[in-house]
């Protein structure tokens, strides 16, 4: 995590959120994000392996308005051929989450984060 940060922080010049002891940090950007988390706690939460060729270490967050919105996202993956990978559900974090797989096997995290104002 300190090379990443220090590669997009410092080598980029990327704005970086202050950061809450080990956890994600986020580069807030012109209509997106960048969040760099620990391979193991992302493989965890996703509910994958990290081992293997199964995780590539990437997952791709699409933070929504609110819970309901998770769920209908995730309906909608489905319906259009995605994996769900993990349902929708209460994360440790206080919010409310779930992961699927697109075609490609790339894994993205449809999540709804009560103190996360995505409008920022």
């Amino acid at each position: 995590m300190a090379q990443a940060i220090a590669f997009y922080r410092d080598g980029l010049g990327l704005p970086m959120r202050e950061r809450e002891g080990d956890g994600p940090a986020f580069f807030p950007l012109d209509g997106t994000w960048i969040a760099l988390y620990p391979r193991d706690a992302l493989a965890d939460d996703a509910t994958v392996s990290s081992e293997g060729d199964g995780f590539a270490g990437v997952t791709i967050a699409h933070n929504v308005e609110n819970r309901e919105a998770v769920d209908t996202v995730l309906r909608e993956a489905a319906d259009a051929g995605a994996r769900i990978v993990k349902r929708a559900q209460e994360a440790d974090w206080g919010g409310y989450s779930g992961y699927f797989a697109d075609p490609d096997g790339h894994l993205w995290e449809v999540a709804w984060n009560p103190v996360l104002d995505i409008d920022s």
